[in-house]
């Protein structure tokens, strides 16, 4: 230990921060289990039990909330995962520098919008008066219509607003990871007289198994973990019957209300399900491959 103080010295940084902002912040969670007085404080107030997640459960609600939230979740995950994948793979190939150099910059740029300004940008664009969509649409003769008021639609518009604006992030690990494959791989695929097509199935594709396999983990353990902001922002009185999900019913019911028990009990289940999601992902990852995080 003496021999490599320096080392321990910059670790002691990173676990103050987290045992002082993480851990010690996690005591407050047993107030999921009590009914929370203000006055009282989280241990003066008196325990009800599983109260208040029987009561989430037996909303009327509950299953539509599931569904809404597990809904987008897999459909994020479905589109906005191989996004990134195939858009590395595509830039690998470019050999003109500069125009490689300018995919990067206008795929990535939208990642510095904020959500406010992401949201903002969604309903002018799909506002059936001024929206260049129905501007488009009315000259082809068909009838405006208000894409955010439309149910069915809610989903499609998050998703894929999300992938514009994420996916030129996520492509720099995976273009990262191929640039890190041996040249000598390519040079025999050359040699052997393999297609580009062939050199991707062969070569690409198999060197970013690894990194995918981590970040797929990585995404499941946030599968119940919708961002609430843009959710909210984009949700109206028309299309509430979808958009809305865990995280919003929380801040509604429980933050809105002054319900503090009610909102922890169901933070609570939403991170036990995630935590569930990345031990079972990990776990099937070890046993299929060579790649997890533990």
């Amino acid at each position: 230990m003496k021999r490599h103080w320096q080392l321990y010295l910059v670790i002691v940084l990173p676990m103050l921060y987290l045992v002082i902002f993480k851990y010690i912040p996690m005591a407050g969670v047993v107030i999921a289990f009590k009914d929370y007085n203000v006055i009282k404080g989280i241990w003066g107030s008196p325990w009800v039990g599983l109260e208040y997640f029987k009561q989430f459960f037996e909303s009327p609600n509950f299953w539509l909330y599931m569904k809404n939230t597990l809904g987008i979740s897999v459909y994020g995950l479905l589109v906005g995962f191989p996004a990134p994948i195939l858009l590395a793979l595509a830039l690998n190939e470019i050999r003109n520098g500069f125009f490689k150099s300018s995919v990067q910059m206008i795929t990535y740029a939208p990642y510095f919008i904020s959500t406010v300004i992401m949201v903002s940008i969604l309903i002018v664009t799909l506002s059936p008066n001024v929206g260049i969509i129905s501007k488009f649409m009315h000259m082809l003769g068909v009838e405006n219509t208000n894409f955010m008021g439309i149910p069915s639609l809610f989903k499609s518009i998050y998703v894929w607003s999300d992938v514009w604006q994420y996916t030129g992030y996520g492509a720099i690990i995976y273009i990262a990871a191929l640039a890190g494959v041996n040249p000598e791989l390519y040079e025999s695929a050359k040699v052997d007289g393999a297609s580009r097509l062939q050199k991707i199935v062969n070569i690409d594709i198999p060197s970013l198994i690894p990194v995918s396999i981590i970040l797929l983990i990585l995404n499941m353990g946030n599968i119940m973990k919708i961002g609430f902001e843009k959710v909210y922002l984009m949700q109206n009185p028309l299309n509430v019957s979808t958009s809305e999900v865990i995280s919003t019913y929380v801040y509604k019911v429980g933050l809105l209300s002054s319900n503090f028990s009610f909102s922890a009990s169901i933070g609570l289940f939403n991170s036990v399900i995630n935590l569930m999601l990345l031990v079972g992902v990990n776990y099937l990852a070890k046993k299929l491959s060579n790649s997890s995080l533990w």
